[in-house]
C-alpha cells in the first residue's frame, strides 16, 4: 500500500502538515495507479476540512462524508495521497499563506505558485502527484494553472456537484483539477464530468483584444505564436473586444457579488470565532462587510447584461481565447502594494468566466523569461468536453 502523506517527502511544503488523509483507489478503474490531491476544501470522511487557517480547523468537527468529486475519483481508481495547502478560505490568488507558508512553485522558482489551489498546482507541477483537486471561483485553478505551466479547466458553473467542499461564493464557487500532460488530463475530465472526451473542434476562434490589452507586452509576444497555432487549426478568426465599454468594469461587478457572497458564507463564523487572518484576507472580508444592498442591486443588473452579451457572441462551437493572467508570477514575499496593483489586473482576465458561468481552460503553452504563461480558451456554457478535447488537440500537434 503506498504510504501516506504525512511519511512521504514534500520538499515543496505543497501538502498540509497536520493531516494524514488518504483514501487508496478502487482496483481495476480507468485511473488506477494513478495518484491525486485535493486542496484542503474537500471533505473526506473522519478528517478536519481545515481551509488554510488553523482557527477555521479548530471550530469545526471531522467531516462525516467524503466530497462526491473526491468520491468519484478514487472509485475509478486514482489514490487520493493527501490534501494540499490553500489560501486561506480560499480568498487568496497568489498562493501565500501566513500560516502554512507558501507552497513552491517548481516552474518558477522563487516565485509564487499562485492561489487558492497553491498547494495542488505545487504538488502536480513538482511531480509529487498525478493530478490534484483544485476550486476555481475567482480564477484559483486558472492562475495557478499559468503561473505554474499547466492544464487547468473552470468548468461550466453547476456542473461538477459542489458537494462536500467548503464554499466561498456558491454561484460563483467550481471545481477544477490539474495536470501536466493533455491527455492525461481528459482522461481525468472523462471521469470528473461523467462524459466522454470526444474530438470535436471549435468551428471559429474569437481573440479578445481587450483582454490581451491587459497582460504585458512580453506575455502577449510570447503568446502570439501559440494562438497563431490555434487559428491556424480552427480555421476562422477574427479579433474583437468583448466588452462594449471596458473590460474592468465587468471585474468589478464580481468584486461586488462574490464579495457579499463571501461575507455572507463566512459573517456567523467570523464573528464568532474573531479568527486569525492575514491582513490581505481581513481586508478583503473588511471591503466585502460594507457592500450595500444598492451596489449589489447595480451589480446584478450590470451581470445580466454581461451574461446576455457574451451568451449571444458565444454561438455554437466559438471560443475565444485570451491571456490566463497578465504577467508571469510574481515573486514570493512582494509588498502588499506591489500585489494591490496586480490583483486587479488579475482579476479582469479571470471574470469572464466566473461572471458568465463559462468553463475555460489554461494551456500551458508559452514562457517569458522562462516562465510559464498560460493561453486560455473560453466557450460557452455546456462546452467543457469541447475544450478539453481541443487543448489535447493543441498539444499533440505542438508536441506538448
Amino acid at each position: 500500500m503506498m504510504r501516506s502523506r504525512l511519511t512521504m517527502d514534500d520538499p515543496l511544503n505543497a501538502f498540509c502538515k497536520d493531516t494524514d488523509a488518504y483514501l487508496e483507489g478502487v482496483a481495476g478503474g480507468p485511473l488506477s495507479g494513478l495518484t491525486f490531491a485535493a486542496k484542503d476544501i474537500f471533505d473526506v470522511a473522519g478528517y478536519v476540512t481545515g481551509g488554510g487557517n488553523p482557527d477555521w480547523k479548530a471550530t469545526h468537527e471531522a467531516a462525516t462524508r467524503t466530497a462526491w468529486v473526491v468520491s468519484v475519483l478514487v472509485t475509478a481508481g486514482a489514490t487520493m495521497v493527501g490534501k494540499t495547502i490553500t489560501d486561506e478560505i480560499t480568498r487568496g490568488i497568489f498562493g501565500e499563506n501566513a500560516h502554512y507558508g507558501t507552497p513552491a512553485n517548481p516552474r518558477a522558482p522563487g516565485r509564487v505558485p499562485g492561489g487558492s489551489s497553491s498547494g495542488s498546482a505545487s504538488a502536480v507541477a513538482g511531480g509529487l502527484v498525478d493530478f490534484a483537486l483544485g476550486s476555481d471561483t475567482g480564477g484559483s485553478v486558472r492562475v495557478p494553472s499559468s503561473f505554474c505551466g499547466l492544464y487547468g479547466l473552470r468548468p461550466t458553473h453547476g456542473r461538477i456537484p459542489l458537494d462536500g467542499i467548503l464554499l466561498q461564493a456558491p454561484s460563483y464557487d467550481t471545481i477544477g483539477w490539474l495536470a501536466r500532460d493533455a491527455d492525461l488530463f481528459a482522461r481525468v475530465g472523462s471521469v470528473v464530468l461523467q462524459s466522454e472526451i470526444q474530438a470535436v473542434r471549435p468551428r471559429h476562434l474569437v481573440i479578445a483584444e481587450d483582454a490581451f490589452e491587459v497582460a504585458d507586452q512580453a506575455v502577449q509576444d510570447a503568446l502570439r505564436p501559440a494562438v497563431d497555432r490555434v487559428a491556424s487549426l480552427i480555421g476562422s478568426c477574427t479579433i474583437a473586444r468583448l466588452a462594449p465599454a471596458r473590460l474592468s468594469d465587468w471585474s468589478s461587478q464580481q468584486q461586488i457579488l462574490q464579495g457579499r457572497e463571501a461575507w455572507e458564507t463566512a459573517r456567523d463564523w467570523i464573528d464568532r470565532v474573531n479568527p486569525r487572518f492575514s491582513f490581505e484576507v481581513a481586508e478583503r472580508y473588511r471591503f466585502a462587510s460594507t457592500i450595500t444592498d444598492a451596489e449589489v442591486e447595480a451589480a446584478r443588473l450590470s451581470r445580466e447584461a454581461i451574461l446576455k452579451h457574451m451568451t449571444a457572441a458565444l454561438g455554437d462551437g466559438v471560443v475565444v481565447c485570451l491571456p490566463t493572467t497578465p504577467t508571469p508570477a510574481p515573486l514570493r514575499g512582494e509588498r502588499l502594494s506591489v500585489r494591490s496593483v496586480l490583483r486587479p489586473r488579475l482579476s479582469i482576465l479571470t471574470c469572464v468566466a466566473g461572471t458568465t458561468g463559462t468553463p475555460q481552460i489554461n494551456l500551458p503553452l508559452a514562457e517569458v523569461d522562462g516562465l510559464p504563461v498560460g493561453l486560455s480558451l473560453l466557450a460557452a456554457k455546456g462546452s467543457d468536453e469541447m475544450l478539453i478535447a481541443f487543448a489535447r488537440e493543441v498539444a499533440n500537434v505542438l508536441g506538448r
